[in-house]
């Protein structure tokens, strides 16, 4: 530890101490209007490209769920680009983020199909593009009840929505969740003499909705319940003894491997009338290998 007393210079002499240096002469425009656009430049630029934009932009947003809590807030990341043709230097980047603070403005963002349409339609105008899309990650959380307690506590799953515009198209809507569950092994069960390995599991669903969903029902709480519902048992943040005896014992009475989850949530996913096309993948972190143990298939019902 230093002990010597320091003389401390003024603030700007510290500064200069440290590299600082005094203003050069300035002899650019300092007016927008008189500022040169490199971004608008046009001329052949040789290729068109097929999106360009923001990502990883860290945003609150308002979440509304059919399970409890029914209103949340939580961290979105944010992705938005646009298509730029091969005559266009560049994009305009301080628009997308202008598009976001006007949605905050406005009342805050409170993601939702109908109101992610609007947005990029809105964020095309502004950019003066024929296309724009957003995509937005965020943690969506659930109350959980432990099975014989009862007591409540929140787990959570990681959500994604996609919207893409095209003026002369329209507009595709898409939604990912990832949500954890236990998984027993079959073949451990089958030739153990007692007890069997588990290992927590994630399940990944990608849809792709129809044109005519319109939210009624809550995409978030769906897909976790195709999940959840076909697991060998559900993730718990509170569980006392009897809890875990009756999670334990629901997990040995439900083996699943990878292949058989994945199959199942298709099934489900198959049923739901709003869903145009799904993937479903699933990856074990196996408790008595090094490996995880994956699965996926993908179904289009057109």
């Amino acid at each position: 530890m230093m002990t010597r007393k320091i003389n401390l210079p003024p603030k700007k002499e510290r500064h200069k101490l440290f590299g600082s240096v005094e203003p050069g002469l300035k002899l650019k425009p300092t007016e927008k209007e008189h500022m040169p656009d490199l971004q608008n430049a046009k001329m052949d630029f040789l290729f068109t490209i097929d999106s360009v934009g923001i990502s990883n932009v860290k945003h609150p947003i308002m979440l509304k769920s059919d399970l409890n809590p029914k209103q949340q807030t939580t961290i979105a990341s944010f992705k938005m680009t646009s298509k730029i043709s091969h005559d266009s230097k560049g994009t305009n980047m301080s628009r997308f983020t202008e598009q976001l603070e006007k949605y905050r403005q406005n009342g805050g963002f409170t993601p939702s199909i109908k109101s992610l349409f609007d947005f990029t339609k809105e964020l095309a105008e502004r950019l003066k593009q024929k296309d724009a899309s957003i995509e937005i990650k965020f943690p969506w959380f659930y109350e959980r009840k432990g099975p014989s307690s009862e007591l409540i506590g929140l787990n959570h799953a990681e959500a994604t929505i996609t919207v893409s515009y095209v003026k002369d198209v329209g507009f595709t809507s898409s939604a990912s969740l990832t949500c954890a569950v236990t998984t027993l092994c079959p073949c451990s069960k089958e030739i153990s003499e007692y007890s069997a390995h588990n290992q927590r599991g994630y399940v990944t669903m990608n849809v792709e909705f129809t044109e005519d969903y319109n939210e009624e029902k809550d995409w978030k709480a769906v897909l976790l319940n195709a999940a959840e519902s076909n697991a060998s048992a559900m993730i718990h943040p509170v569980l006392k003894r009897p809890d875990e005896k009756m999670v334990t014992e629901t997990a040995y009475e439900n083996p699943r491997f990878v292949e058989d989850m994945v199959r199942l949530v298709a099934a489900d996913l198959y049923e739901l009338d709003f869903v145009q096309a799904f993937t479903v993948e699933c990856r074990n972190e196996e408790s008595i290998h090094l490996h995880d143990a994956i699965a996926s298939l993908s179904y289009r019902k057109d």
